[in-house]
């Protein structure tokens, strides 16, 4: 299971595939956004599945185009509903642009996701767009949760790990189990690989969680504290309310319900809170929760030893990144 690999033929296949063509207005902004970086986490899954499997990654290859072109899709719009200034250290989409172009750029991308799937038999077609369709819609329901969430005070822990859970991992559950699906892998096998996304998903959120607050800006890619200036009800913030004295609550309460000129102060008042709560602590400590849990979904996976290491290996190293 070599990574790199799976990261290089992607990208390989990505730049094969550009989206050229007029009108340039609405493709050049797509094109944009999928060549500026990222992790490609989700794709890889993709690659992964198919490889531990079938032996063959290559076949998921539009698959994989089709889980990063969609995923990019959220961001888009996720970054003008936030009003995000960055992304992966450059100018969002609808700043470049503008928010129309960001809008229909993003519609296009949904509507190009979904095309890649042709390149498969009936059947394979039939079962991608079925998980696919699913996942779309749990992650527009995520996605108004946390809208929902910034008006009110009285968001609980489980409610925003449910939302995170649509929001986000659902489609890491999915990128694995498209993999398993162009294997042509059983149906009970194929669900183990998305419990192991599933619960990784919530990991790997809750890490970025994290580095939203407390990243280095020159690796993180965004801008550090945004989920502060937009009231996020995240974990850590919903921590601190359970664990902080009466005078950190009301200060965090103000913080998050009214408006603030100084937006730098801000950052650093929350930020201060939550290391005097020992919050760092307790999301690390959740985040080891939901990784290990994802861990304990290989052990019924038909598929070698050393697929099962590298696949936790895999989720070892999202629980320590910095990105």
């Amino acid at each position: 299971m070599d990574i790199l690999q799976y990261q290089s033929d992607f990208l390989s296949y990505l730049a094969s595939n550009k989206i050229i063509r007029e009108p340039k207005n609405l493709y050049e902004p797509i094109d944009y956004i999928l060549q500026i970086g990222g992790k490609r986490i989700r794709p890889v899954l993709t690659l992964i599945a198919s490889d531990v499997f079938s032996g063959d990654y290559t076949k998921a290859m539009p698959a994989a185009l089709a889980v990063e072109v969609f995923h990019n899709f959220t961001l888009v719009h996720d970054d003008i509903m936030d009003d995000a200034p960055l992304r992966r250290g450059n100018q969002t989409v609808h700043e470049k642009w503008d928010i129309n172009r960001g809008i229909l750029s993003g519609d296009a991308m949904l509507i190009l996701a979904y095309q890649y799937f042709e390149n498969y038999n009936p059947i394979v077609f039939q079962k991608l767009a079925q998980l696919f369709s699913k996942t779309a819609l749990e992650v527009c329901d995520g996605q108004q949760l946390d809208v929902d969430f910034e008006t009110r005070n009285d968001v609980t822990i489980k409610e925003y790990i449910k939302m995170i859970t649509l929001k986000t991992s659902v489609l890491v559950a999915a990128a694995l189990k498209m993999g398993a699906i162009v294997a042509e892998t059983e149906e009970e096998q194929a669900q183990h690989l998305y419990n192991y996304g599933l619960n990784l998903g919530i990991a790997f959120q809750l890490q970025d969680d994290y580095l939203d607050t407390f990243g280095n800006p020159d690796t993180f890619g965004k801008q550090v504290g945004g989920d502060i200036i937009e009231n996020k009800k995240t974990f850590l913030y919903l921590k601190a309310l359970e664990v902080a004295n009466e005078d950190d609550k009301e200060k965090l309460h103000a913080l998050y319900n009214e408006n603030q000129e100084n937006i730098s102060a801000k950052i650093n008042t929350v930020s201060a809170i939550f290391s005097a709560n020992k919050i760092p602590n307790y999301t690390h400590e959740l985040i080891e929760f939901y990784t290990n849990k994802a861990f304990e979904s290989l052990t019924p996976l038909n598929i070698s030893d050393t697929a099962k290491k590298g696949l936790r290996l895999f989720g070892e190293n999202l629980m320590c990144r910095k990105v």
